[in-house]
């Protein structure tokens, strides 16, 4: 089975702990969306400090959202040239991230 994924990369500048927090913050909005278990139960991530990296699940509708969410909030507070996202399956290899 294939999931949508997203990863994020950052750039240099950006503070690894920033993104983070900005991540942290889609999570609470996403929960005033969908509710705290659901949030819980849908959204999953994987964030590598050493390769600057944020793999984000969007195969619910949950993690759709918080996508979004993260997406803005990031080019917000970075700039859009900030960082790059992409759309990955779990069966690309995800080039030093695990998903």
């Amino acid at each position: 089975m294939t999931k949508e994924l997203y990863r994020y990369r950052f750039a240099a500048e950006v503070p690894v702990e920033e993104v983070e927090a900005s991540y942290l913050l889609a999570v609470l909005a996403t929960e005033s969306l969908h509710g705290e278990a659901q949030t819980r139960l849908d959204a999953a991530h994987y964030l590598d400090p050493n390769t600057r990296a944020l793999v984000i699940d969007a195969g619910t509708q949950v993690g759709r959202d918080l996508n979004r969410l993260f997406t803005g909030f990031i080019a917000r507070e970075f700039g859009p040239d900030a960082f790059d996202v992409e759309r990955v399956s779990n069966q690309q290899q995800c080039k030093g991230v695990a998903a």
